[in-house]
């Protein structure tokens, strides 16, 4: 028999929550631990105008990376884009935004929404280009630049496990972004590699619990 949860949604169904404009957070590191489904079926939808916050942005024409060679993107918040040239390309040409935050930053300041914390000041990037807008502050002798949380209308996550109520469980690299992107979004769509009845899941082993889940798209199904 089939397990089945009610806050189990089609695809299609679950990516037209979606709006042009909207902030969306994906998880994931390169083509690894992220939700694939989910960034396909948004790569194929008529949404634009989207701002990506996510480490980095697939490869040219493949995962994140087709959103922006389907000029779906308006601006990107992230740390590592080298191994995706088309970014670099549309931003000198104009056609796209970029914030560059370093990695650590960029977790802290997920986290940061998370919990409620809406900025905090760190040492990474003063006296850099990155810190160039931004206010500093001297404690104990060292300069600290503020960096405010980022929070998104969306996150597309992947899973490796969750129950029927919506805990999840991650697998190996996808355990980096997805767990503090379930907490900074407003709608958390998580793609779900296996799906299993309530208590099935040691408590010990939940990364995030149901009650940042909204949708789950379940992979096979």
């Amino acid at each position: 028999m089939a397990v089945t949860s009610r806050k189990v949604m089609e695809l299609d169904k679950a990516i037209g929550l979606i709006k042009s404009g909207d902030s969306i957070m994906v998880g994931g590191f390169g083509m690894v631990g992220y939700p694939e489904k989910l960034v396909d079926a948004l790569s194929r939808s008529p949404v634009k105008d989207l701002t990506i916050i996510s480490c980095d942005l697939g490869s040219p024409g493949i995962g994140l990376g087709a959103l922006l060679t389907a000029e779906k993107i308006k601006s990107l918040i992230g740390t590592f884009y080298n191994r995706n040239t088309e970014v670099a390309d549309a931003f000198n040409a104009g056609k796209i935004q970029v914030e560059l935050v370093p990695m650590g930053t960029f977790t802290e300041a997920i986290r940061a929404a998370g919990v409620g914390v809406p900025a905090f000041y760190t040492p990474t990037a003063v006296g850099t280009e990155l810190s160039k807008g931004k206010e500093t502050r001297v404690f104990d002798g060292r300069e600290y630049l503020m960096q405010t949380a980022l929070k998104a209308k969306v996150a597309l996550l992947k899973a490796h496990k969750a129950d029927t109520l919506g805990n999840l469980v991650y697998y190996k690299v996808a355990r980096n972004f997805n767990p503090q992107m379930a907490m900074a979004a407003d709608l958390v769509i998580v793609e779900v590699d296996n799906l299993v009845p309530a208590g099935e899941i040691d408590p010990e082993h939940i990364i995030t619990p149901h009650n940042f889940v909204d949708i789950m798209v379940v992979r096979g199904q």
